[in-house]
């Protein structure tokens, strides 16, 4: 019997806003999230409602939802959400699942959404209090480590950190590694607290590809208990504060991994390295072997 593990793909949301050089249009990237539906992909993160002047790109956000609600209205779509007002203009367009972010580290929570932990924890109740039918999965930011202050050794500190958000009404949480610094003796170490103080909480994990362990960081923490993996189409993104922070996980790649390995991931390996291929040509022109590398065709910010 295969064994089953929930793949989401997050490249229209934390792909797309990395992309500075060009406007995708809307239209594109709405072809781009019915090549995923298609292909498979169940779980899709595909766009943020953030103000247009911090990440230009997805200012498309409202057209991009009712497109995709109104050809899709059953698919798992959701998208990021920085406070009371974006929660609102999502739940206003018909969303009922977000995400929303908070960074373990309390520099880059002040450089990334420029609050406080306490205002953050605040943030989070506001919504839970104005929506609370709305689904809300709490993005962990550096959850192993920040570009600020460099790695964290211990586990419990990530549990300490989310007691507050679970005694806030947490149900779901994505455990993120922002710079790709995390190893897989940390990330069994830091998935194993945390299953163990909450084993009723939804985990997810978000691992970027800096230092080329996204792919074994993964099944680490899909063997110590996660509930769903992330990852992008063709590696594309990264943290905008988060310097060095150059990609995330391939969505491809990992799919072929664990078809291959006999995990039922609902997902045509083929169908996503053509929609890879197809991401690839409109944004660079070309597709260079397991990844998109944007930084050798176009001047980018990842």
């Amino acid at each position: 019997m295969k064994k089953a593990i929930e793949i989401c793909e997050v490249g229209p949301r934390d792909g797309f806003q990395s992309i500075s050089c060009m406007q995708i249009p809307t239209e594109t990237k709405i072809e781009i999230i019915e090549e995923l539906l298609s292909s498979g992909v169940k779980h899709i993160e595909f766009t943020s409602f953030v103000s247009p002047k911090a990440i230009p790109q997805l200012a498309d956000a409202s057209d991009v939802t009712r497109a995709v609600l109104e050809r899709h209205p059953d698919a798992d779509l959701f998208a990021l959400v920085p406070n009371l007002r974006g929660a609102s203009t999502a739940y206003s367009l018909g969303l009922r699942k977000v995400c929303y972010v908070v960074s373990l580290s309390k520099s880059h929570n002040k450089a990334n959404i420029n609050r406080t932990h306490e205002q953050s924890l605040d943030a989070f109740k506001e919504i839970r209090a104005a929506y609370p039918d709305l689904d809300i999965v709490v993005d962990l930011a550096t959850t192993f480590g920040c570009p600020f202050e460099g790695k964290y050794n211990d586990p419990d500190a990530v549990v300490s950190f989310l007691a507050d958000y679970v005694n806030a009404g947490m149900k779901a949480c994505c455990l993120c590694d922002t710079i790709g610094i995390a190893d897989p003796a940390q990330v069994k170490a830091v998935l194993s607290a945390v299953r163990t103080a909450y084993p009723d909480l939804w985990l997810a994990v978000h691992f970027h590809d800096t230092r080329g362990l996204g792919m074994v960081n993964t099944l680490t923490a899909m063997e110590a208990g996660a509930d769903e993996i992330q990852s992008t189409l063709g590696g594309l993104g990264g943290c905008p504060f988060a310097p060095g922070a150059s990609g995330n996980l391939a969505t491809e790649d990992i799919v072929w991994m664990l078809n291959e390995m006999g995990y039922e991931t609902g997902i045509r390996f083929s169908s996503i390295l053509a929609a890879a291929k197809h991401e690839a040509s409109v944004i660079t022109g070309n597709y260079s072997g397991h990844h998109i590398n944007i930084e050798k065709e176009t001047p980018c910010r990842l």
